[in-house]
């Protein structure tokens, strides 16, 4: 009911800017070394998960144990290859922008409680990426 209610095209849209918000959040994170996005190229990036790869010496499954036990966030495995190596976070489904800054906030806290060198500022780079949308567009329901 709440997709009819909302429109395919609105909900394709609220997954494409919270996708980029999420990225946004990535980029910011990784300019200290230790995280980056799978996608490297912009164009081939998913509306609907984003992966992100840790570097050697972090435990992607670690991280993502300490994030559902002490953050209460459930973030995605890497699949395959990425095994380990990455987590993904989801912005699809009835996912809000709220809902996504809550997700980002609880990153960045286990960066910040694992030592995993990251730039601070993502949440606030993701925030800021909403925000411009919404001012660029009008109100939203996201």
């Amino acid at each position: 009911r709440t997709l009819f209610e909302e429109g395919l095209e609105r909900c394709f849209e609220r997954h494409r800017v919270l996708s980029q918000a999420t990225h946004k959040a990535v980029e910011v994170w990784g300019q200290a070394g230790a995280l980056e996005l799978n996608a490297i190229v912009p164009a081939q990036r998913s509306v609907g998960v984003t992966a992100i790869r840790t570097a050697e010496g972090i435990d992607a499954n670690r991280f993502r144990e300490v994030c559902r036990d002490e953050m209460m966030v459930g973030l995605g495995g890497g699949l395959g290859d990425l095994g380990g190596k990455a987590f993904r976070i989801g912005h699809m489904g009835d996912m809000n922008a709220p809902m996504l800054y809550a997700a980002l906030a609880a990153v960045e806290s286990t960066l910040n409680y694992l030592d995993v060198p990251y730039t601070p500022g993502g949440v606030t780079a993701a925030v800021e990426h909403v925000t411009a949308y919404k001012k660029a567009n009008g109100p939203t329901t996201f």
